[in-house]
């Protein structure tokens, strides 16, 4: 097969080093066209995300071209061979593949389940086509992962809980509210987990999203990226009867949101209903806030309990989904040992029509005498007769690709015939 998978992801090296790597390898304008310089490389896709970095390629000869690729490596991470040692991974033919698979179906991200990956290698692959760096073979495997992440993804449970804080929290809103489309959103505190928080909202149709956090700079920041309204911290109650949730996730050292505000606010809300959800630790917001009718206040904790239920959900999920790749697996190559066998099927059926083709010519003078439908009939019994010539060869051909053992037959086939 000859395909090599070489890489390094969240398990094996650490941010900095991926981070060094990404930079250079995210520049696919430059990179694609250097990896193809390669002379062991005959068609390469490269994946860089935040969380790993690989190279997928079709080569002419599997350890020449491992050499190559770490020297590659090497250059674009300026790594030192020991650390390059101690992160990369590589994979061969039907184990590339696999790792293949299961990158692109989620399973071997740092949240099992996780959707933006498939979007990713879909990235990647285009590009590498926008290049012209994909031929026959990594056309074939990326749209058979394509088709191997979305099996996963309808016949398995994998991304159908909620494994991260933030994306817990959009779930319990969405129970509170049935949907979230035009719900108004505060969130309090700029960080990471807001961020997220944020993200998962949008996916849900929310409407406006306020931003409030100590360093107004960064409300700014984040509101433009996330079209909302930046809030001054001081002046967030003000904002609360506006909206119906709050996520709040400061550094604060106590309590910044008080069972009088959220009293306050619901006087003048009209709908009275406050889900408000605190993923701070410290906790920003007063529990007292949860005894007051139609207030849905949800910690970390309670989360927490969510996602841990919903973790293991997932792991079972993915023993159903690693036998579908294995399944997949087989599928790919069965394909991949059956095109092995395709050129000489063509060189057998372009013998026989030339020799047709030659015996038809030096008939010419007899065949001149008849009228056009005769003519036909002989040329359609002469198809009929090589058709049948050729059944059982190329019949056996096909099964015999099946079984891992073409080869011995293929040779057999070209010996028999000449080819």
């Amino acid at each position: 097969m000859q395909l090599v998978l070489i890489g390094m992801n969240h398990k094996t090296a650490p941010l900095e080093i991926r981070e060094r790597l990404q930079l250079s390898c995210g520049e696919v304008d430059r990179t694609l066209p250097e990896l193809m310089r390669l002379t062991e490389i005959r068609e390469a896709i490269c994946l860089s995300t935040c969380n790993r970095v690989e190279v997928i390629s079709r080569v002419t000869d599997s350890e020449q071209a491992v050499a190559g690729l770490k020297s590659f490596i090497y250059g674009q991470g300026n790594l030192d061979i020991a650390e390059m040692e101690r992160c990369l991974y590589i994979y061969r033919d039907l184990e590339a593949v696999r790792h293949l698979f299961r990158v692109t179906s989620s399973l071997d991200s740092m949240v099992m389940g996780e959707p933006q990956i498939l979007g990713q290698m879909k990235e990647a692959y285009r590009t590498a086509v926008d290049h012209r760096t994909t031929g026959v073979l990594l056309n074939r495997l990326s749209h058979h992962a394509f088709l191997v992440a979305k099996r996963v993804r309808t016949e398995t449970g994998i991304a159908g809980n909620a494994v991260s804080v933030s994306y817990a929290a959009v779930e319990l809103a969405k129970k509170i509210f049935g949907n979230l489309k035009g719900k108004s959103v505060l969130l309090i505190g700029a960080g990471e987990m807001s961020e997220l928080a944020a993200r998962h909202l949008l996916r849900q149709g929310v409407g406006r999203i306020h931003i409030a956090n100590r360093t107004y700079s960064r409300a700014e920041e984040m509101a433009a990226l996330f079209q909302g309204t930046p809030v001054a911290f001081d002046r967030f109650p003000e904002v609360l009867p506006e909206v119906d949730i709050v996520i709040a996730s400061t550094g604060a050292p106590g309590y910044i949101l008080t069972k009088e505000m959220v009293a306050t606010a619901l006087r003048r809300k009209r709908d009275r209903l406050l889900f408000l959800i605190d993923i701070a630790v410290p906790r920003d917001i007063d529990p007292a806030a949860g005894e007051i009718e139609n207030v849905y206040l949800y910690n970390i904790d309670h989360l927490q309990d969510v996602v841990d239920a919903n973790r293991e959900v997932r792991k079972t999920e993915a023993m159903k989904a690693e036998e579908i790749i294995a399944e997949e697996v087989t599928a790919f190559e069965k394909w991949f040992n059956a095109l092995a066998v395709v050129p000489t099927i063509v060189a057998l059926r372009g013998k026989m029509e030339g020799i047709v083709r030659g015996e038809m010519e030096r008939s010419a003078r007899w065949l001149g005498g008849l009228d056009a439908e005769e003519r036909l009939r002989i040329e359609w019994l002469v198809a009929s007769i090589v058709n049948k010539i050729l059944h059982d060869p190329i019949t056996g051909l096909k099964e015999e690709s099946r079984e891992k053992d073409e080869f011995q037959y293929v040779a057999a086939v070209q010996r028999l015939f000449k080819l």
